[in-house]
């Protein structure tokens, strides 16, 4: 299958770079703009692979998105192009707008005008495949049932209303036009290669250094965690076998307090890394919660398990000691990073 995959030097997305080019018979186009989290390194050995191709090109740019539609002629589209950080969503939500809503109406266009000139078995067999997030779907009590592909939409942050505007223009054009498009959500993804303002690498890499760790309020706000590897796997048998018009909710069944998280990090540090200083739970610091921030989110991935024939391979005690030795290695990666895009500062502190 030839694949147009937007957004592919993305922590997500050269996850999936690199599955498809070591355990498929896939080939991929990357259509990428090279935002500030994005990551050619990411991408490890693909640009040596035969099956690999690469264009930096604004999903905005419809012009350049037809050229590349004629050229690559790809069979599928796996749209993961976005801006995903809820705190900078606060920061600057007219940007998610840009490229969550406007970039997916672009790209769907594109798809649409080079699908229309398809045959009728080539149509039948395309694919438009878009990667969302479960924060569409709002937020969950203490007690609520994890959220399925039927519940209701209720965004509560900038970025989490750019995507579920994002999703539904994609459910539009499968009902409207007829293009074969399927969405899947996901949960919190974390592992290598992950732009150090999420959680996990956050967190991480203050430890690291002998930093402050902040908590947002006490720390009891809960997520749903997916090594992005798993992740990777499930979007991959989702572009195979995903049937039009379907939703399919994919997780690891492994929620946890982002506490629960911190407190792992700091373990498994002592562990790889001990401090002469002592436990890294010592530079743990309860901050001012961020606003809108939603209490839990967890997903039920049964549908999607059944559907795909998948389920997440690692446990989160695994994926997260994985992560934390790929930290631990890489350092001259995210201290570039730290260098010249991000010094680990809080953000989304507006109201």
């Amino acid at each position: 299958m030839r694949i147009l995959l937007t957004g592919g030097c993305g922590f997500i997305g050269s996850a999936v770079i690199r599955h498809i080019l070591h355990d498929t018979r896939h080939t991929v186009l990357n259509v990428d703009s090279m935002t500030y989290a994005a990551s050619i390194e990411a991408l490890e050995n693909s640009p040596a692979s035969e099956g690999y191709s690469f264009s930096q090109t604004d999903i905005l740019n419809t012009e350049a998105l037809d050229t590349l539609f004629q050229k690559f002629q790809p069979q599928a589209v796996m749209h993961l192009a976005a801006e995903s950080h809820v705190d900078r969503s606060i920061d600057g939500p007219g940007t998610f707008v840009q490229t969550n809503v406007v970039g997916t109406y672009s790209i769907l266009e594109a798809t649409r005008r080079y699908w229309l000139k398809l045959d009728k078995q080539d149509q039948s067999e395309f694919r438009f495949h878009h990667i969302s997030t479960d924060e569409v779907f709002g937020a969950l009590g203490p007690n609520d049932p994890p959220f399925t592909e039927t519940t209701p939409y209720d965004p509560r942050s900038p970025y989490s209303a750019t995507k579920a505007s994002s999703d539904h223009l994609v459910r539009a054009w499968f009902h409207t036009f007829g293009l074969p498009t399927f969405v899947t959500n996901t949960t919190n993804n974390y592992g290598a290669w992950q732009f150090p303002e999420k959680l996990i690498p956050l967190v991480t890499l203050n430890a690291i250094e002998g930093q402050e760790l902040p908590v947002y309020g006490k720390g009891d706000n809960i997520r749903d965690w997916l090594f992005v590897d798993d992740h990777a796997k499930a979007l991959v048998k989702a572009v195979e076998r995903g049937k039009p018009g379907e939703t399919y909710a994919i997780g690891a069944r492994q929620p946890r307090s982002n506490l629960d998280v911190v407190q792992g990090i700091c373990k498994t540090l002592d562990l790889l890394l001990p401090d002469s200083a002592g436990p890294r739970e010592r530079l743990i610091r309860f901050v001012n919660d961020r606003p809108g921030h939603d209490f839990r989110y967890e997903i039920d991935p049964t549908h999607a398990e059944h559907a795909l024939d998948w389920a997440a391979e690692h446990t989160f005690e695994q994926g997260l000691k994985r992560t934390v030795q790929w930290y631990l290695e890489n350092r001259n990666w995210w201290e570039n990073i730290r260098k010249r895009h991000y010094a680990g500062h809080r953000l989304g502190k507006k109201v």
